[in-house]
């Protein structure tokens, strides 16, 4: 249990700090001890509520032109990601996803250094990486390539964490119910995240709190180093 209760404590600090990356770390922490069908639906059950809050407390910062077309691509993303599923390598898949992540930091990272910073993106680039992020999301739940996405479309964390949140409700509603159907949210499931919720809110509002004291191009580069970390992560499990 102190494995578990370690993990919501980390995760949802960095979800209170940065406003994602909580399913990397939380995955990743109870990995060495616990299968994924254990981890998944208590993440997403502890997960939930977090996204409501931060989505709450920064509701003045959502954008519908941001929130609004990244829901439906995630719902887009389903469709393929059905096919995809069903007749391709999904390792592979995530390898490729992992790099164009990891590609998307590390440029993201380099203009945060430099000292013209305000120039025009380009809409084609920016259509594809949303169109991208949205069949990873729907793919695999995962939402380095959304928080990319976001990132690059927002001014600041608030905003950022406002937009992304929003999105992720949507996502994780779709993923409740499809588990419920499934059968992989069980009694014991909802018992142990009722237990650990009291953990995860503690390390949320820390997280939360963190963010407001810390300077906020700090918080940024803190941002971006986690969608790299999240994608090299995404490829060394899959190769």
């Amino acid at each position: 249990m102190i494995l578990w209760i370690s993990a919501a404590l980390i995760a949802f600090f960095i979800k209170g700090l940065c406003g994602f990356a909580n399913t990397l770390v939380f995955t990743s922490i109870l990995g060495f001890g616990e299968v994924n069908v254990n981890i998944s639906p208590t993440e997403l059950i502890l997960g939930y509520p977090t996204n409501l809050i931060l989505t709450l407390k920064n509701k003045r910062q959502l954008k519908a032109s941001i929130f609004i077309p990244l829901s439906l691509l995630v719902l887009a993303g389903s469709i393929p990601g059905a096919i995809l599923l069903k007749n391709a390598d999904t390792q592979i898949l995530k390898v490729v996803f992992g790099g164009v992540v990891v590609l998307i930091g590390i440029e993201m990272l380099f203009r945060e250094f430099q000292s013209m910073k305000s120039f025009k993106e380009s809409k084609v680039l920016l259509g594809i990486i949303g169109l991208l992020s949205g069949l990873l999301c729907g793919l695999f739940g995962i939402g380095a390539l959304l928080a990319a996405y976001v990132g690059r479309v927002t001014n600041d964390t608030d905003e950022f964490k406002a937009n992304i949140s929003a999105v992720f409700i949507f996502e994780n509603t779709i993923r409740i119910v499809l588990y419920s159907v499934l059968g992989v949210i069980t009694k014991d499931t909802i018992i142990h995240s009722v237990i650990l919720m009291p953990i995860m809110l503690i390390g949320l509002f820390i997280g939360m709190k963190s963010a407001q004291i810390l300077d906020e191009k700090l918080v940024k580069i803190i941002v971006i180093a986690l969608l790299i970390i999240s994608g090299v992560v995404l490829i060394f499990n899959n190769i």
